[in-house]
């Protein structure tokens, strides 16, 4: 009867830690995102965000970040972000991995029409992005909508293949490296994120005051806020309702909306990216 006892209590016990588990994990938003700017200044942006979600959800906000574009996609998958920051191709990537299910919620109204820039040396005697054949180029992540797929797109509509056309291809890994890599001479040019070299332009980033801009794509979608597979749909509608609300003129959004580079959020759905997911499969990217 003690053996039998002591079962029982062990079972108790077990069942009330797990409980305990699984109700902090529902009182707390797990949300990344895309590691396309430095730590430091993802950490930065996300956290007046990530107190505003916590008033508007009531729920605690635990921002991770991660060290590449894959991870979060595969947190995503796995159920252990809730809901992630992402550029529109590696939404892509996150709706093929979940079979669809991977949801887009909102994004910023900028993102409708996204743009990214061409740099090289401020003294380079480069003007068009013609002139950049044989020389050493610069993307971000492979992951990259704005620092890699959609540059690359528009490179081989004009004639440019990026493989064949350029001495060296390198990846920096994010926005601001890119820009780096392009002041020190790593490479003889580069391409990133229209909005990330504005900021840079507008602190007086010292990479960014060493190099210039000789092109600028076409538009077209980015950025968004995507919600995890089977995410609790009133969950799903707060998070978007509390986005939706936010405004560039409320004095208490100001800071949260400069850090983001929005002027307003607006709602979004997964086919605004399917020329995302085409150009992909056009360059090979994805099968």
């Amino acid at each position: 009867m003690k053996t039998k006892s002591r079962l029982l209590a062990r079972s108790a016990l077990s069942l009330a830690l797990l409980f305990g588990a699984a109700h902090s994990l529902a009182e707390t938003l797990r949300i990344s995102a895309i590691p396309d700017e430095a730590p430091t200044e993802l950490q930065r942006k996300f956290k007046p965000l990530g107190d505003y979600l916590e008033k508007e959800t009531g729920l605690k906000v635990q921002f991770t970040p991660v060290s590449d574009y894959a991870a979060v996609v595969e947190g995503l998958a796995a159920k252990k972000i809730d809901m992630a920051w992402l550029g529109g191709f590696t939404f892509v990537q996150a709706k093929i991995r979940t079979h669809g299910t991977a949801t887009p919620i909102v994004q910023r109204a900028e993102d409708e029409k996204f743009l990214s820039k061409f740099i090289v040396p401020a003294d380079s005697p480069a003007k068009t992005l013609a002139d950049l054949k044989g020389k050493n180029f610069a993307f971000g992540s492979p992951s990259s909508t704005s620092g890699h797929l959609m540059p690359r797109h528009f490179l081989l509509k004009d004639g440019i293949n990026p493989d064949k056309d350029f001495k060296n291809v390198a990846f920096s890994g994010a926005h601001d490296a890119t820009v780096a890599f392009v002041a020190s001479g790593k490479a003889d040019g580069g391409v990133l994120n229209a909005s990330v070299m504005d900021k840079l332009l507008e602190k007086g980033d010292a990479n960014a005051k060493r190099v210039k801009i000789i092109a600028t794509t076409p538009p077209y979608f980015d950025y968004n806020w995507t919600v995890r597979p089977e995410l609790d749909p009133a969950l799903t509608k707060k998070l978007t309702d509390a986005f939706l609300k936010l405004d560039a003129a409320n004095p208490a959004h100001k800071e949260l909306m400069d850090l983001q580079r929005a002027s307003k959020y607006i709602a979004t759905k997964a086919t605004n990216y399917d020329g995302i997911e085409a150009a992909a499969r056009d360059a090979g990217l994805i099968k």
